[in-house]
């Protein structure tokens, strides 16, 4: 299920739960949103996704320097 397709304000190809599904060959939210909270993303209620988080795959580096 792909539940980040309407993004308003954060960027969900630098999201920590945006992952490529190998079964649906597609990029998708991993994120277990409940009925409420899917209908108020889907239905634009909802500007920026609230579990939203930078990705940095260099975070780990960054703690040895």
């Amino acid at each position: 299920m792909d539940t980040k397709k309407k993004n308003y304000g954060s960027n969900c190809e630098s999201c920590v739960f945006y992952d490529y599904d190998e079964d649906l060959e597609a990029n998708v939210c991993t994120v277990n949103l409940d009925q409420d909270e899917m209908s108020s993303f889907i239905s634009g209620r909802t500007r920026s996704c609230p579990y939203y988080r930078f990705y940095d795959e260099y975070k780990s580096i960054h703690k040895q320097i």
